[in-house]
């Protein structure tokens, strides 16, 4: 399989396009600005979307997520544990919400790169995996004609966050760690949903026990691996 990024605009987030060998395909976090990208990508490949996955479901990895979907008449999946979210992204910040502050450089610097901050719609198809209940869940495999994945539940940054792993034609396993995993650091845990204890429980029976040679794509800044990971990264145990 073969995976295409794509970089929106609103904070840099990744969106990874996963294709099969016979063209269908599914998109991994759809943030703001990422939806034309995709389309445009679509129609030149002459691509079949079957899915629009997000790895979590805060707003800069699901602002265009909907409208895609919908467009593809496909479904949005995600962990049941982060679907609350997906009724309005923006309020599951808390404090960070920036609707609060509608002149604040957050609120700005989203309204300068196109975002309505009042035009979250909620998806029409939701299908969610895993369990909402405390706990990690163990493995789904998600398949779409000949796309695919293994979900993999890593809460911490939020309660759904997922790691999907593709490995099928692959040179070797690619994860898409959304913001679990970054080059040199990991995803903040002091947002609503996030926690110390639980990331620190993930990074050690999840992010730890990948395979060393498979290549991170993260939600934000430069891909890595996780050898390289396990070696420099600050947040993670050392190998023994």
């Amino acid at each position: 399989m073969q995976i295409l990024t794509l970089v929106a605009p609103v904070f840099g987030a990744r969106c990874s396009v996963v294709v099969g060998t016979r063209g269908s395909c599914v998109v991994v976090d759809a943030g703001a600005g990422a939806g034309e990208q995709v389309r445009t990508l679509v129609e030149r490949e002459g691509l079949r979307p079957r899915a629009v996955l997000a790895t979590h479901g805060h707003a800069d990895h699901t602002w265009d997520a909907p409208a895609l979907a919908a467009a593809y008449d496909v479904p949005l999946v995600l962990h049941a544990a982060d679907a609350y979210r997906l009724a309005d992204p923006f309020g599951t910040l808390g404090v960070l919400d920036p609707r609060h502050d509608p002149r604040g450089p957050l609120a700005q610097a989203l309204v300068a790169a196109g975002v309505d901050l009042a035009g979250w719609r909620p998806p029409a198809r939701v299908e969610a995996f895993g369990s909402p209940a405390d706990g990690r869940s163990a493995d789904v495999e998600l398949v779409w004609d000949d796309v695919r994945l293994v979900a993999r539940h890593a809460p911490g940054h939020t309660e759904g966050s997922t790691l999907y792993l593709v490995d099928e034609g692959r040179p070797a396993p690619t994860v898409l760690s959304g913001d679990v995993l970054f080059a040199g650091s990991i995803g903040r845990t002091d947002l609503p949903g996030g926690d110390d204890a639980v990331m620190a429980a993930t990074l050690r029976d999840v992010v730890a026990t990948l395979p060393p040679d498979a290549v991170v794509l993260p939600g934000h800044g430069p891909a890595t691996d996780v050898r390289t990971e396990l070696a420099t990264n600050p947040y993670l145990p050392r190998p023994r």
